[in-house]
């Protein structure tokens, strides 16, 4: 049965504490394909303890990479699938959807129930214009995915929309330099997430591939990985959780050990972002520090989050709690994330009397009838992000349950152990009526 949390916080809300974040999940799963891609040329330091970065590593080395060859090579003669299980990871599932197409090898790959729920079909059909064998084992454009690699490729370029998920983008960019005709990727229409494309190119620079990118199309051509290693920074979606704490605490001061103010990470754009709420970033010998003892900035007329869709719902609960009704847009992308993010946000504010509601993809705040019971609940509908978005609504409410607690493993497993750090209250219930 799962446990939930119960978290509160008595006292002194002025909070002075170091927290040491692991790694990148967003980096940590793009350094393991392309490892695996250079057959361990690329080494990897700094591996994420994040569940889904456990299961693509453990993945990864069970498949093993000998038997990685440049795609067009003789197709295995078993009808034998190998069981590829992510479980709920869906960045695995969008990256070995790519991988195993370039590995030669019979595979099934597939998940949870809910991940089977979540589209798959735009980046499965780009595979397939490149030559990959894939099917869907169940219902169409979702997983389980039947693969049988390496692909013959057919053609170098390929089409792509780039408001859907960027984690399909990266995907076929990771293995672009292992294809025999390499890749010209065409980006219909806005690209959403931008920041986790740039990682993606960047991290392959980092080890020897290079690309162009003009206008809408990016080119990598057939190339050799480069011997290297690559550092992973810690998680700066993480560190969204403790600018959230300081925002809502009396005073703060939370020093962030390895952060990098100028990172590949997307989400290190909530350090601009925080200053609406009053909360500042100064670099430090080890890191950086915030600190919320900073006049706040005007918030623009609608803050647009559509290059960092995962700090949205921490961002909104922070501007819920502190009353204030702003407006949003780049939020489209999270109805087909973990769960229904959207619907998630709007049941759990009503909690609190706040409603988010949307018209022509903007978003809106109404916090007029925001109010602090005693206790509140909050379901976490499988989502990681979800718990520990409201987890710091203990600062304002005596009592905070989080349903399913266990669920922040899958990007910050030691995050109830790092509340308590900074003074919070969390105990383990079991068998809770759920409200």
């Amino acid at each position: 049965m799962s446990k939930n949390a119960l978290v509160s916080f008595q006292g002194n809300k002025n909070i002075n504490t170091e927290i040491q974040l692991t790694g990148s999940k967003s980096e940590c799963n793009r350094a393991l394909i392309i490892s695996a891609l250079s057959k361990k040329l690329v080494q990897v330091e700094n591996l994420s303890n994040a569940a889904d970065t456990v299961t693509l590593n453990g993945i990864l080395n069970k498949l093993g990479v000998e038997s990685n060859e440049q795609g067009g090579a003789s197709k295995p003669q078993t009808n034998n699938s190998e069981l590829v299980d992510v479980g709920p990871a869906g960045t695995a599932m969008r990256f070995l959807s790519a991988y195993l197409s370039a590995k030669n090898g019979n595979f099934l790959l597939t998940g949870t129930e809910r991940m089977k729920q979540r589209p798959i079909g735009i980046l499965a059909e780009a595979l397939k214009t490149l030559g990959a064998d894939i099917s869907y084992a169940e219902n169409e454009g979702f997983p389980p995915l039947n693969i049988v690699g390496p692909l013959n490729q057919k053609t170098e370029k390929v089409k792509i929309k780039g408001d859907v998920s960027s984690q399909y983008i990266s995907a076929l960019l990771m293995i672009a330099p292992v294809l025999p005709q390499g890749l010209t990727l065409e980006i219909e229409g806005e690209l959403t997430s931008k920041p986790y494309v740039d990682m993606t190119l960047d991290m392959l620079s980092a080890v020897g591939i290079e690309h162009q990118w003009q206008g809408n199309s990016i080119s990598i051509k057939p190339q050799t990985f480069k011997a290297g290693t690559l550092v992973v920074e810690p998680d700066w979606s993480a560190a969204s959780y403790w600018y959230s704490i300081a925002a809502l605490a009396d005073e703060a001061t939370i020093s962030l050990p390895a952060l990098k103010e100028k990172s590949l990470q997307g989400d290190s754009q909530i350090q601009r972002i925080m200053e609406i709420f009053g909360i500042q970033t100064s670099k430090t010998e080890t890191g950086i520090s915030i600190q919320s003892n900073e006049k706040a900035t005007d918030a623009p007329e609608i803050l647009d989050l559509k290059t960092c869709p995962d700090l949205a719902q921490t961002i909104v609960v922070i501007a819920a709690a502190l009353g204030k009704n702003m407006a949003f847009t780049g939020l489209e992308t999270l109805k087909i994330k973990e769960t229904d993010r959207i619907a998630a946000l709007q049941n759990e504010l009503a909690k609190i009397g706040v409603t988010l509601t949307e018209t022509n993809l903007v978003y809106t705040l109404n916090c007029d009838k925001l109010h602090f019971p005693d206790k509140i609940t909050i379901a976490t509908y499988e989502d990681h992000r979800m718990a520990m978005a409201f987890a710091p609504l203990a600062l304002l409410v005596k009592e905070v349950e989080i349903e399913e607690m266990q669920v922040v493993e899958k990007s910050y497993p030691y995050f109830w152990d790092d509340l308590k750090k900074a003074g919070f209250e969390v105990t383990t219930l079991q068998h809770s009526v759920i409200q």
